[in-house]
């Protein structure tokens, strides 16, 4: 009853009237897989392009702004004198209506490269301050073995005094302390506290190592340690503010100096920036003419002799006359 009024089929009905086949994306939108390649490569491209494409020239930073205001980021950030600063702070302070006694800090930024990829690694390092800015005093532990050595380290202050039998306190935590010294007939049994000690672990190069034990405790006891942080940045505190400005340029001078000696004089200076600042200020970048240590050029040595050697002819000649 359903059947066509007529026998003819139309072409191509019978596989329309058939049971479709699953087909795959791929073959239904054979363009379809083409054109994603296409546009992922047109992506890509422009991507190139952007990479290669230089960066725009940045605008010169300008030396000095000409208003009372101004854009930071459109000009150098000025550098100061070290006595105008230290006033600079002194004026802040007193305007702020801050503390008075508030602590001066330093971010000294280092420049630690060498030749052939080498760098200088982070070092500590404790250095006795001309004028001392506070009145705590570190916590130092002798090791000795000498009854009478001992006696004499109580008498200067040693906050511990020992032999071997502090080893077994120290790798436990037991006993801590901020330097510790010994004298060199005990030093061969203390290697087991290298690891545990690393920089802090008592050797002549850092003269916590020696036979004069009040020198080692005066030392110690009242230095100032400051120490190389992310690779190549020492911040620490150096005065209270409310000292003579000739003592807190006295005490900046000393640390900087110290920092100096951590890497050799032929090669760059190893301070690159200096900023000063107080407890409650901004941070001023000094300029660093008169505060590195003065390095004296091989034209400087080399004349060094010559100019004996002219004051001394004339003396050679009044003696051979």
């Amino acid at each position: 009853a359903l059947a066509p009024r007529c026998g003819r089929v139309l072409p191509g009905l019978e596989q329309r009237l058939a049971v479709p086949a699953v087909v795959s994306p791929a073959t239904a939108r054979p363009y379809a897989a083409a054109a994603k390649t296409a546009k992922k490569d047109a992506k890509r491209t422009r991507q190139e392009k952007v990479k290669d494409k230089p960066p725009p020239p940045r605008r010169p930073l300008m030396a000095k702004p000409v208003d009372d205001v101004y854009l930071t980021w459109l000009y150098r950030r000025p550098s100061y004198e070290l006595e105008q600063a230290v006033g600079m702070l002194k004026k802040f302070q007193e305007l702020d209506f801050t503390y008075p006694k508030q602590f001066v800090y330093i971010n000294v930024f280092l420049d630690m490269a060498l030749q052939r990829k080498k760098k200088v690694d982070p070092f500590s390092s404790s250095v006795a301050l001309p004028h001392r800015f506070t009145d705590d005093v570190n916590k130092v532990l002798v090791f000795t073995e000498n009854e009478q050595e001992a006696e004499v380290a109580r008498e200067h202050g040693a906050a511990i005094v020992g032999g071997v039998e502090l080893i077994k306190w120290i790798l436990e935590d037991e006993i801590q302390a901020d330097f510790y010294v010994a004298v060199p007939a005990i030093i061969p049994k203390l290697i087991p506290l290298r690891s545990k000690l690393k920089r802090k672990y008592p050797s002549t190069r850092k003269n916590s190592l020696g036979s004069d034990i009040p020198k080692m405790l005066q030392f110690f006891r009242e230095c100032h340690e400051y120490t190389v942080e992310d690779e190549n940045i020492i911040k620490t505190r150096i005065a209270r503010l409310d000292m003579p400005t000739e003592h807190i340029i006295a005490n900046l001078k000393t640390i900087i100096h110290d920092i100096c000696t951590f890497k050799p004089s032929n090669y760059d200076p190893i301070v690159q920036r200096l900023v000063i600042r107080s407890a409650t200020s901004e941070g001023l970048l000094l300029n660093l003419d008169g505060i590195l240590p003065r390095v004296q050029t091989v034209e400087e040595k080399e004349g060094k002799p010559a100019e004996d050697e002219d004051q001394q002819n004339p003396v050679q000649e009044s003696v051979s006359t």
